[in-house]
């Protein structure tokens, strides 16, 4: 019976493990759109949007929740005088995090 009940443990990490690592690809990759999104914004092609992108992926590593990345790009949208507000931000994000769902889904199906 300890075994049954030890298989079923097992599965359940294993699957919140997988869970896990999807919510992760989910967000570094609506955090690379994001990134890229800005990088056109700001007038960056190539190589620089691409470092872009991986810094907007970095910035949301240093705390849970999408606010390090919000605050980054908000620095960042300030320091070129863009004109792009904190709400669209937010809708981008909001918009990038369905696109990125969708993306990783199809690469990792259940």
């Amino acid at each position: 019976m300890s075994d049954s009940f030890e298989k079923r443990e097992k599965g359940e990490e294993t699957k919140y493990s997988l869970d896990q690592e999807l919510v992760f690809k989910v967000d570094a990759r609506r955090n690379k759109l994001l990134g890229l999104w800005l990088a056109v914004e700001f007038g960056f092609k190539d190589d620089a949007a691409a470092d872009y992108a991986k810094e907007v992926v970095v910035a949301d590593l240093n705390e849970p929740g999408i606010d390090d990345v919000v605050s980054k790009v908000m620095n960042d949208i300030l320091g070129r005088s863009a004109k792009i507000s904190e709400e669209q931000v937010r809708a981008k994000i909001a918009e990038f995090q369905e696109i990125a769902t969708d993306q990783v889904r199809n690469e990792f199906p259940s």
